[in-house]
């Protein structure tokens, strides 16, 4: 066996006999790279049933006929039986069909790569030697891996069609970003970013990658919104792939959607790789858990520029948490009108500046007090504002708090 070749399932009839652990991993497989999959079994197990009833697959409850490898763009022989396994094997070569047998590797005209994808790119490794599934695999993660970490230049050599990726880069620690969006920065060719995130991982980018600031601050905006909005267009219809790097989320509070819509509009392609909202993970790594059995069951993220709306204060009122992102200004303001409408005074508020950095800084007062401590802290932005009873102190320290409410199993 020498020569690879990857293989476009997608509609396509491919046949697995034998729907035991085995058959139905590889069904999934072949499942999620949109084929059409006949499982044939004559005692399927639970999960080839789960997904017979979830529609994934087509299932064929009784001994396998040579008729059913008919039509069969693959064919997987996948049972505990040697002997049915190569007679599966026989039929398909007797129909010119690429046959995968599980049970001696060396005896099917194909083998099944163990693979990891990454965006658009799968990587696969297959053993041309006698079989060693452990062996494959551990190649197969370690070059996963190496992908995964942003090392590999992703992008195309060949001229093609552009594209748009919005990323979420998370609240700074470049250890938030996910897989998907290192895999989607590694394939830039120019990079639209903001001035918050974690920005530190376009030092790693090759130098030939252009990087574009146009990152606002409250007092700043150097860059209005349409002037990004085009210029992601202009770059992706000049067959660059751009990465819109964004702080956070792209759609919490990230104008994300503003840009999907120019480029839709555009008829621009654009792609959308989620990011860890600033707004649970830094006061999470704060320790400030946002939601707390018994004690506040919803929470509410809402911007500092939209003031103390009706919204905020019926939360507050109902006991949810309220997270405040680019409140630092408002703040004062925000609190004086929670005050007017009843917001007992006491209750707590925490500022987290700069979260998930080495330059983090937690300042804690209450409604009452936020204003002057503060003022007097020289608290500013960037910040996430806490305000709840989760948002105490020493709220994690308080027995009472751990037994708030009954025990619960999770789920």
């Amino acid at each position: 066996m020498s020569t690879l070749v990857g293989l476009d399932l997608s509609g396509r009839r491919v046949v697995v006999v034998g729907a035991g652990p085995v058959g139905v991993r590889r069904t999934r497989r072949f499942v999620d790279d949109g084929a059409h999959v006949v499982l044939v079994d004559p005692s399927p197990s639970a999960e080839a049933r789960r997904m017979a009833s979830h529609g994934d697959v087509e299932l064929v409850e009784r001994p396998v006929e040579q008729a059913d490898v008919d039509d069969a763009w693959l064919v997987v022989a996948a049972t505990d039986d040697r002997s049915v396994n190569a007679r599966v094997s026989a039929w398909c070569e007797e129909r010119r069909t690429w046959c995968v047998d599980a049970s001696d590797g060396a005896a099917g005209s194909a083998r099944v790569a163990a693979s990891s994808t990454h965006g658009d790119l799968r990587v696969g490794v297959v053993g041309t030697g006698a079989p060693d599934p452990r062996r494959v695999a551990s190649v197969r993660d370690a070059l996963g891996a190496h992908v995964e970490s942003g090392a590999v230049d992703l992008r195309r050599r060949r001229p093609g069609e552009g594209r748009v990726v919005l990323v979420g880069s998370g609240p700074g620690d470049a250890g938030l970003v996910t897989t998907a969006g290192r895999e989607a920065l590694a394939t830039a060719d120019v990079v639209v970013t903001d001035r918050l995130g974690a920005t530190g991982l376009l030092d790693q980018l090759p130098a030939d990658v252009e990087v574009v600031d146009v990152g606002k601050s409250p007092t700043n905006h150097p860059v209005p919104q349409a002037d990004i909005n085009r210029l992601l267009v202009e770059r992706a219809r000049a067959g660059q792939t751009v990465v819109r790097f964004k702080g956070g989320d792209p759609y919490v509070f990230g104008r994300g959607g503003e840009e999907v819509h120019a480029c839709r509009a555009a008829g621009v392609p654009v792609e959308v790789v989620p990011g860890i909202t600033s707004a649970f993970s830094v006061p999470a790594l704060a320790g400030i858990p946002v939601t707390q059995r018994g004690v506040a069951t919803s929470v509410l993220v809402t911007s500092g520029h939209a003031g103390a709306d009706p919204a905020m204060l019926g939360a507050l009122a109902a006991g949810a948490t309220v997270v405040l992102l680019m409140a630092v200004s408002a703040l004062p303001g925000i609190c004086a009108d929670a005050l007017g409408h009843g917001v007992p005074g006491d209750l707590p508020v925490a500022v987290v500046e700069r979260g998930t950095t080495a330059r983090e800084r937690v300042t804690f007062a209450t409604v009452a007090t936020a204003a002057e401590v503060v003022a007097a802290a020289g608290v500013r932005p960037p910040a996430v504002v806490v305000i709840g009873r989760v948002a105490a102190q020493d709220f994690l320290d308080d027995p009472v708090c751990a037994t708030a409410a009954p025990a619960a199993t999770d789920g």
